[in-house]
């Protein structure tokens, strides 16, 4: 297996761009350069942070982000057409994603072109930004769909114009992690680019195959917070950082002590709820109930934690309900500091247990406490 090299992976984050592409979902200005100067603060590389071809206030916005004076990288999205790239350049942006379809699906029915139009789009787009000294990203639109063969053409050309990269799209969310692996390790030794993978999550399957791209060649990974973006959206930023640490070995050198903080500021912005269940910054990732596993925790967490939640900025919770056992009540009546050497543990529990099926919920400390008064 190709592994990036650690010290090369480079984190995208495209919740400015993609992730304002979730159905419904605005960010003021105010939210956008928070959200920038949040995602800089702890280490991420590049940000795609808007669209200046949409409209001058879109342009405004990107100028007021460029103004910032970030660390990170601020890229745009455009279309290869140079007033797109005008307008970006107008911005104040240095780096450019420019997008082509390049599945014969999309340029037969979507822009009713050739695969000629296609790649003589790309020469002078590309030519444009190149010549005004941009970093360019070519950015492959529904790639996963596309001829292997016309791709390569396509990278080619890249190369050859000088593009810094190639964004693999795949768009619809189609691939498996076993086909991205070997798609993206195709690509990533036919060219000296650097290979992007930009995934999407309608098989819920964008983070495995962020994972999957990284493994096998590629250096770039586009992500979103909390896994915004179209449709099913995007690789969450928070999922692939701590798989790339924790499932790869891989340190991307983000802070991710922010990511619940962060993570929930988007939530809000969004107007998107945060699912409890959410992967690695959901309430219940570090939530124990069942004896068995409480019991584990307290004698050490990493009997059921894959890691510590202070490394996302969370805490652990170990909730009373029907399947709690007597550890985890002890532990939670001491807590409360509530007196349990005349009080049956057993009756307690049962109480416990009882309570939970009755209300079809977890026992809050008031609960608790108003229980043991009882007894």
């Amino acid at each position: 297996m190709k592994m990036a090299d650690q010290s090369a992976v480079i984190i995208s984050d495209t919740t400015l761009r993609d992730g304002e592409q979730t159905p419904g979902v605005v960010f003021s200005r105010k939210e956008k350069k928070k959200i920038a100067k949040m995602l800089d603060a702890i280490g991420v590389q590049e940000l795609e942070c808007g669209i200046p071809a949409m409209s001058k206030e879109e342009q405004r916005t990107v100028r007021e982000l460029v103004e910032l004076g970030l660390n990170t990288r601020l890229m745009t999205w455009n279309r290869a057409l140079i007033s797109d790239i005008t307008a970006s350049i107008e911005a104040g942006v240095a780096a450019v994603d420019i997008s082509l379809s390049v599945s014969d699906i999309h340029i037969n029915t979507k822009l009713k072109k050739s695969r000629h139009w296609v790649k003589q789009q790309l020469k002078t787009a590309l030519a444009f930004a190149k010549r005004h000294n941009l970093y360019v990203s070519v950015g492959g639109e529904d790639s996963s769909r596309a001829d292997h063969n016309f791709l390569l053409e396509l990278i080619a050309i890249a190369e050859q114009e000088g593009a810094d990269r190639f964004r693999y799209c795949d768009t619809l969310g189609i691939l498996n992690p076993l086909s991205m692996f070997s798609k993206i390790e195709q690509l990533a030794a036919a060219t000296s680019l650097d290979i992007e993978v930009h995934p999407h999550n309608d098989l819920g399957m964008a983070t495995a195959n962020a994972i999957a791209g990284i493994s096998a060649g590629a250096r770039v990974v586009s992500t979103t917070i909390n896994g915004l973006g179209e449709r099913a959206g995007n690789s969450a930023l928070e999922e692939v950082v701590m798989a790339l640490k924790h499932s790869c070995d891989i340190d991307p050198g983000i802070d991710t002590r922010q990511f619940a903080h962060i993570s929930r500021y988007v939530a809000k912005a969004s107007s998107r709820p945060l699912p409890a269940a959410k992967a690695v910054v959901g309430e219940s990732v570090f939530s124990h109930e069942s004896g068995l596993h409480t019991d584990g925790i307290l004698k050490n967490p990493l009997n059921y934690e894959g890691f510590s939640p202070s490394e996302v900025g969370m805490q652990r919770h170990l909730v009373l309900g029907k399947h709690s056992g007597r550890h985890g009540l002890k532990h939670r009546m001491k807590k409360l500091n509530i007196e349990t050497r005349n009080i049956d543990l057993d009756l307690v529990l049962q109480q416990v247990r009882d309570l939970s099926n009755q209300y079809k919920r977890a026992l809050n400390d008031q609960d608790l406490l108003l229980l043991c008064r009882s007894v």
